[in-house]
């Protein structure tokens, strides 16, 4: 499992969408309010369907950084709506952004494989 890596400005920064940082404290609430952000075409969580590739935690302020499964896909105003009422409910978090990026592009092989066998990919 990846760690955390340390920013210069003393951030710290998940690498990966594959379950890094899972040891921090702070991280752990983060992610698991996010799993309960649903993609409403596939019905899986953002996590586990490997739509978020970053999260930066600084001070009392998080960022999101994710995909979507298509570049065309209209429901990026939701997934970041459902994010932030995620979020609203942690103690400690004052502030979030979100940026929805498309690189690198998302593919199959990003999902758990718990995305995987509910979807029938192998």
């Amino acid at each position: 499992m990846d760690e955390l890596a340390d920013t210069k400005d003393g951030s710290l920064r998940e690498p990966e969408a594959d379950g890094a940082g899972d040891d921090d404290p702070r991280m752990k609430p983060i992610r698991d309010a996010l799993m309960d952000v649903i993609d409403p075409e596939l019905g899986i969580n953002i996590i586990d369907l490997g739509l978020v590739y970053d999260i930066t935690i600084e001070g009392d302020s998080v960022h999101v950084t994710y995909t979507l499964t298509t570049m065309g896909c209209p429901i990026g105003p939701l997934i970041e709506s459902q994010m932030r009422q995620a979020l609203d409910k942690l103690d400690g978090i004052d502030r979030f952004e979100a940026e929805m990026v498309f690189s690198p592009p998302w593919s199959p092989e990003m999902m758990s494989e718990e995305a995987k066998a509910a979807l029938g990919v192998f």
